[in-house]
């Protein structure tokens, strides 16, 4: 903070501000009571600008460098106090001092899912997340619009505003930009870029300018996400209905371990999906004409398809009926021998 007189009345000859940290955007000098000396030296430092501000409208704007206070470099306030050439009284005005230094590593994101309408999904809800950085470019505007006259404005306040503004805009850059979601990971510097070119003109209005913006993050809600999944792992399965099932069962498995009871399905589930598969397989390959599914019976106590001829159900290991192959006699599952004529039967 600049060194200024601590008595009522006395005379400011010294303007100046040392920035005490990142956050501070805009700071007002401490005139109070207090006049300003003509001639006071006005220091103001790289990446800052000093505004004088009468009856609460913006006047003379000063730059980087040392001044001496005068009718020369101050026209405006001049103008406006009706001072003649080569003023020597005090003189009343606000000082605002801005710091024009890029503020780094903001954060941003969207508070809440937006809605989009992407080309393979159709309508979906997504989150985006990532940084930024942004300065004062216009320091009479940002003063009219922004901090007006209280004692300090930071960054803080500011992010709340040009958040706002992101969340606001990102669902119309996302459709401008034509990429799919599922592309949108190798292309998050083209939506990035989209997203600071629609910034400019409301930022501007604001008296400031985005310098960066980066897209860290696009992700769907946690319900979408694992639909996405099950679709991704149907993509890599593909028409194998039986590896599908084992998958579905295998990922049951954590769950089912527990519930004690849980895990005496797990098997018979494993068997069951590879049975399935391989009949869903062998009908669609009879189907393509590549092989003929061969002839299927159901099982006497389980009810199951398994194929014709054989001797024990694959599913609940239950014995099936057997036709004898010399005198067409039915027999046991079990037995060994026709009982009619006493062939060998097929095991």
């Amino acid at each position: 903070m600049g060194l200024w007189g601590s008595v009522k009345n006395q005379f400011i000859e010294v303007i100046d501000w040392t920035e005490p940290g990142e956050d501070v955007l805009a700071y007002r000098f401490p005139v109070a009571d207090n006049e300003i000396k003509n001639g006071a030296r006005l220091t103001v430092r790289e990446s800052q600008a000093a505004l004088f501000v009468n009856m609460g409208k913006p006047a003379d704007q000063f730059g980087p460098g040392l001044y001496t206070l005068t009718t020369a470099n101050l026209p405006v306030l001049t103008k406006l106090k009706s001072w003649p050439t080569g003023f020597d009284s005090p003189f009343k005005a606000e000082v605002y001092f801005f710091s024009l230094r890029q503020k780094l590593a903001q954060r941003w994101g969207t508070p809440v899912p937006i809605n989009i309408r992407d080309k393979e999904f159709g309508s979906v809800a997504i989150r985006m997340f990532g940084i930024f950085s942004y300065h004062i470019s216009d320091p009479p505007t940002f003063y009219r619009e922004v901090s007006g006259t209280r004692e300090r404005y930071s960054t803080d306040e500011l992010n709340q505003q040009l958040v706002g503004q992101i969340a606001g805009h990102a669902a119309e850059a996302f459709a401008g930009s034509g990429v799919p979601f599922l592309d949108m990971a190798s292309n998050q510097v083209r939506l990035a870029e989209a997203l600071r070119q629609q910034l400019q003109a409301p930022c501007a209005k604001l008296g400031v300018q985005v310098d960066t913006f980066v897209v860290e993050s696009v992700s769907l809600p946690d319900a979408l996400q694992e639909a996405l999944n099950q679709k991704q792992s149907m993509g890599i399965i593909g028409n194998d209905l039986g590896k599908f099932a084992q998958y579905q069962t295998a990922k049951s498995i954590p769950d089912a371990a527990k519930n004690p009871s849980g895990l005496a399905g797990i098997g018979a589930g494993l068997a069951a999906g590879a049975g399935f598969g391989s009949m869903m397989g062998n009908a669609m390959q009879g189907a393509g004409g590549a092989a003929q599914a061969p002839a299927l019976q159901a099982c006497v106590s389980c009810g199951k398809g398994i194929e014709e001829g054989s001797g024990f159900c694959r599913f609940c290991g239950s014995p099936q009926a057997k036709t004898c192959g010399k005198c067409g006699t039915k027999q046991a599952g079990d037995a060994a021998f026709c009982s009619k004529c006493g062939n060998k039967l097929q095991t």
